[in-house]
């Protein structure tokens, strides 16, 4: 019998979620292994499943990590809020500063197969960034900024510019640093705000 490796004592779930990430960033959501994880992690081939039935389970919690993080990066940027139109595009700016911060974790989250285990169910784990977004969109419409009426329309289509806005800077595509680009987020979530009310008023 060969002698397993050690797996950081107690730790093992965080050092795997770690490597995981890391191969991500090199290969990813798709084009790695439980076996390449368990390699870098320096455990045995055999340690991951410890803690996770497939690389697909792995893959969700790399997930639900990164929309907890998520979650927790856009609720500090609205704190910082006076008005609903303030805290509306701050959440915007909070996005696409996790995604610039965390860019592997925002891979994984919007690039997972689309076929996973059947063992190995997606959940509904970016409900709690997405409620933050209709938090600041229902205290939008309550302040007259954005147009009254069904808020999930109004949210939805400020997710898809900030997303699509830190899709573009974690690509590279974006011809801005960190620093323009959460200024150009703002400025583009105020456009987007001032396009919804002229709309609702023509």
């Amino acid at each position: 019998m060969t002698e397993e490796k050690p797996y950081h004592h107690g730790n093992l779930r965080a050092v795997l979620l770690e490597a995981a990430v890391a191969l991500v960033g090199e290969r990813g959501p798709k084009g790695f292994t439980l076996r390449e994880v368990a390699r870098r992690a320096g455990v045995s081939h055999n340690a991951p499943y410890r803690h996770f039935a497939s690389g697909g389970e792995l893959l969700l919690a790399v997930a639900e990590e990164g929309f907890e993080r998520l979650k927790e990066t856009m609720e500090l940027a609205v704190r910082r809020g006076a008005k609903a139109q303030d805290r509306l595009q701050l959440s915007g700016c909070g996005y696409v500063e996790f995604a610039l911060r965390w860019p592997h974790h925002f891979a994984v989250m919007f690039d997972l197969p689309r076929e996973l285990p059947e063992n190995c169910e997606k959940g509904p784990t970016g409900l709690g960034a997405f409620g933050v977004l209709m938090g600041c969109v229902e205290d939008a419409q309550a302040e007259g900024t954005l147009p009254a009426g069904d808020p999930l329309p109004l949210a939805l289509t400020a997710w898809s510019l900030v997303h699509g806005v830190a899709k573009l800077a974690v690509s590279g595509a974006l011809p801005m640093g960190p620093e323009r680009t959460l200024e150009f987020t703002w400025q583009a979530t105020a456009w987007l705000s001032t396009g919804l009310r002229n709309a609702a008023s023509a």
